[in-house]
Formats: structure tokens, sequence, C-alpha cells
């Protein structure tokens, strides 16, 4: 038989060596988080250092039916990258095209149709491909009430109804001549505007009974007109593609500000002013 305090030695020994080795494994856990911590702090470092902070401005082109939107998500910009500044040109998709193949200055144009973004990546002057970002589909601006009574595209050939469209050239003439070519219909309007917003204004003071617009800028009219949709737009649906350019001087902010357009919020402002879905 062991004796007594053999036995209670034996067994303080071995709580001893278990409490050491326990002390042990925990020494060594927290020398491996330490390293750990040390590693990640470093890690983030380095990606922030990396990150280059964006500055200056950066000139965008943009058809004239973005004004709205973009001008929302210009502030935004400005807002999430303080030192910057978002300066528009807003005006026809064609006129656009034609100044940056001209060398006009800018970083990122959006237009209103692959054709007329056609003529920059022709021209070599766009610094990466295309992307669609979003789509639009006409509608016909009335006055408000709709005193010419105006339900369909084809109520717009009717004699003595003052009705406008935007130059052929530009993307929305385009479009309006897709419709009413898919209608069989043809249509001398009163005039013929440069852009789209042009068009609009004309409803808006009264200059015009009709135009055929966007739908997005209907709805940015707010009361001032009253829409009616067509089903021949379903043919004339434009996709709106966007680029950097070559020719500016921020490359960095360019690409920033095509992502903002391209995130969830970017979307999300394109959606509630009636921009379809890329």
């Amino acid at each position: 038989m062991i004796p007594r305090s053999r036995s209670v030695t034996n067994r303080s020994v071995r709580r001893t060596r278990r409490t050491l080795r326990l002390a042990g494994a925990g020494t060594a856990a927290l020398l491996a988080l330490t390293a750990c911590s040390s590693g990640g702090s470093s890690t983030a470092a380095s990606d922030k250092s990396s990150s280059t902070k964006l500055s200056g401005t950066v000139t965008v082109f943009a058809a004239a039916s973005l004004k709205e939107t973009f001008t929302t998500l210009g502030r935004q910009f400005e807002k999430e990258h303080p030192g910057t500044r978002v300066s528009f040109n807003f005006a026809g998709s064609d006129a656009l095209a034609a100044s940056i193949t001209g060398g006009a200055p800018a970083d990122v144009f959006a237009a209103a149709s692959p054709r007329t973004m056609a003529v920059v990546t022709n021209g070599k002057d766009a610094a990466d491909s295309p992307v669609t970002f979003v789509r639009n589909r006409l509608e016909i601006a009335t006055l408000p009430g709709n005193p010419g009574h105006v339900s369909s595209l084809k109520d717009l050939t009717r004699p003595g109804l003052k009705v406008v469209l935007c130059d052929r050239s530009v993307p929305c003439g385009a479009a309006a001549q897709k419709a009413l070519a898919a209608g069989g219909l043809k249509l001398t309007p009163a005039s013929y505007e440069q852009d789209v917003k042009a068009a609009l204004n004309k409803v808006e003071l009264k200059e015009a009974d009709a135009a055929v617009v966007y739908t997005t800028d209907v709805k940015a009219a707010g009361g001032k007109v009253e829409g009616v949709r067509f089903p021949e737009s379903a043919d004339a649906v434009n996709d709106y593609p966007i680029a950097p350019l070559k020719n500016g001087g921020n490359a960095a902010a360019a690409k920033a500000f095509i992502a903002l357009v391209r995130s969830a919020e970017g979307q999300r402002v394109l959606g509630e002013a009636g921009f379809l879905k890329p």
C-alpha cells in the first residue's frame, strides 16, 4: 500500500505539470493571435496606403435625358469623395460625340444610343469598352389636361396638331422614326429639335401641342406636361452606353464615377427616374 503522503505528492506533481502545459498552450495561442493581429494591421495599412484618394475635376459628357439623374449622382460622388468636382456637359449625344472626336477634353461619355457611342469608339477616343447601364423608351408629351386629345401615335398625324420631334441625327429622333415606321405612319413635324430637352421645352412653353420624347423626360417635367404611352415605343427602346475617355485628365475619378452609375445606388436613382434596367 502506497503511503498517503506519497500519493498526495504525486497528485500535486501531476497538477503542476498539467498547469504548465495549459499555460504554455495559452502563451502560444496568445503569440499566434498577436502575430495574426499584427499581420492583419499591416495588410490593412498596406491596402489603405495603396488606395488612391480621388481629387480634382471629372468632366462628364452626357445625353440631355440624363441631366436630372446624373446631376444627383454627381452631388453624391462629390460627397463620397471630398476634394472632387463633377463637371457636366449635357447635350444631344451626336453633338457630344462630335466634340469628343474633335478633341474636347472629357473623362466620361454617356450616350443615349450605341450608334453615337460608336462614333467615339471608332475614333479611338474611348479608354475602355463601353457598357450599357440603362435603357429608355419613348412617350408622347402633351400639354397638361391633354387638350389635343392625343391617345396614340397615330393621333399625332392629325391635321392642325402642332407636333415637334427630335432631329433624326440624335437618338430620341432616330427612335421616333423607328416607332413611326413600326406603326406605318408618316409625320411632318412643326420643327426638329437638337435634343430631347429642347423638344420637351416646346410643349412646356405651349409652343407645341405634343412632342415625342423619353418617358424619363415626361416624368422629370412633373406637372408641366402629361404623358401618353404608345405600343410602337417597344420597337424603339434605346440602350445607353457609358465609357471612360482617353482625352481626359482624371482617369481614376472617371472610373469611380462610372462605378457609381453602375452600382446598386446608381441604378436605384436611375430606376426611380423611369429608366429601364440594361
